[in-house]
């Protein structure tokens, strides 16, 4: 992989990360809005909370740093939007150095984002309940929807290379 390469990454990671979040959210709402009533109240009761905005709290807290108000509301957010953008580069990697095609590489990073993130190291850092505490479709909602960050992310990567005429050939 060429240096060039890995700078025009850098540089589209955090837009394909940020879109595609702006692209997943409406998914996961309407996948949590066509959920039974019985089956949102679990969820939510299991749900201590934003997983964003208690990672925020619980790194900054780390820190000494104890924010209140909108403050504390804009860096869950950026620990929201931070993920997304550093994700995004697995997607290139995979682009790169597989042999993948697009929507394989879209699929297999937004899954192994789902699986490790959010089935993984959200819960065993305490960012949210353990993954028994929600019902089975919470967490097919959320791999489902992070198939679509995935795809997202593939689609605006995909199209900045095809600009720039960066795109990955085979065998490269």
């Amino acid at each position: 992989m060429k240096t060039t390469d890995l700078l025009t990454d850098a540089v589209i990671a955090p837009v394909a990360g940020y879109t595609a979040t702006k692209a997943m959210e409406p998914l996961s709402m309407k996948l949590y809005q066509l959920q039974s009533d019985k089956t949102r109240e679990r969820d939510d009761a299991a749900r201590p909370g934003s997983p964003s905005q208690i990672a925020a709290d619980k790194t900054l807290g780390l820190l000494g740093i104890h924010l209140e108000g909108t403050a504390r509301e804009w860096s869950g957010t950026a620990f929201h939007y931070g993920l997304a953008t550093s994700w995004a580069p697995v997607y290139a990697l995979l682009r790169r150095t597989t042999g993948l095609n697009p929507v394989a590489a879209g699929l297999t990073s937004g899954a192994a984002m789902s699986l490790i993130v959010d089935e993984a190291i959200t819960p065993l850092a305490g960012f949210s309940a353990p993954n028994r505490a929600y019902p089975a479709v919470t967490h097919l909602r959320g791999f489902a929807a992070h198939l679509a960050f995935g795809l997202a992310v593939a689609t605006v990567t995909e199209t900045a290379w095809a600009i720039l005429r960066r795109r990955p050939h085979p065998g490269r």
